[in-house]
């Protein structure tokens, strides 16, 4: 889709999240159906410069667009509009409030710690570390592929960039909790959603990916906020069944 005068945007400049303020520009074109389901949005150089934002703040908006199951994107084909109304992937149809506030209260606990961890770890990670995020990184996407819940895959990654700051503290804290710190292993099998689980476990491997990326990079902040947007959408998400 090519960027012309239909595609007048407001340029992001305000305070606060700047891949918030583009997902509701993107969102209320994909709605109003301007953006038509089949069409493929502008690339991401294209969007950049539009809106007048970085590469990753693009690439955070159009990870949460497909978080709620309106967009796909693809290699070498782009980021296409799937519907035009929002489809929020969730690995449960119901979780008891008990579980959902045990949940939250651990998310509040690793959003203070895993943003300055990722920073941190993109700033000193040596090749041993490299190594391991990868392989934790690859078994995760594998466990995925073999439509497992891949809880235990999921901590090791995050444990790996926990061990890639090197500082000892981190990682004292961290370790004991094992991967009763992801949410999925709260969640009863009975309640499981197969099909959205699939979906849903698509989207934390992308988000993985960028905090992967941004980690090998040794771009700290990108690392951060990637990890900040990673545990934040999952607050989100999960604060929606106690909402409900």
């Amino acid at each position: 889709m090519a960027i012309s005068s239909s595609w007048e945007v407001q340029r992001v400049n305000r305070a606060g999240s700047l891949s918030q303020a583009v997902v509701e520009q993107l969102e209320r074109r994909i709605a109003s159906g301007e953006v038509p389901v089949g069409s493929k949005l502008p690339t991401e150089s294209e969007l950049c410069e539009v809106f007048g934002v970085s590469r990753t703040v693009v690439r955070e908006a159009i990870t949460h667009l497909k978080s709620l199951g309106l967009v796909e994107t693809r290699r070498g084909v782009g980021t296409t509009v799937l519907r035009n109304d929002t489809a929020e992937p969730r690995p449960a149809v119901h979780i008891s409030p008990r579980t959902v506030e045990d949940i939250l209260e651990v998310l509040e606990l690793r959003l203070t710690l895993e943003p300055p961890a990722a920073e941190l770890a993109a700033l000193r990670h040596d090749d041993e570390d490299r190594k391991r995020l990868e392989a934790r990184h690859a078994e995760f996407v594998q466990a995925q592929a073999e439509k497992s819940q891949a809880r235990r895959e999921d901590f090791a990654f995050h444990h790996a960039i926990i061990k890639a700051t090197h500082n000892a503290c981190f990682d004292r804290l961290y370790e004991p909790l094992s991967d009763s710190i992801i949410p999925r292993a709260k969640l009863l099998s009975i309640d499981i959603d197969p099909r959205s689980t699939a979906r849903y476990l698509e989207l934390v491997h992308e988000e993985h990916t960028r905090i992967l990326e941004a980690i090998l990079e040794r771009d700290g902040p990108a690392a951060r906020a990637a990890m900040q947007q990673h545990l934040e959408r999952s607050r989100d998400m999960y604060a929606r069944y106690r909402d409900a």
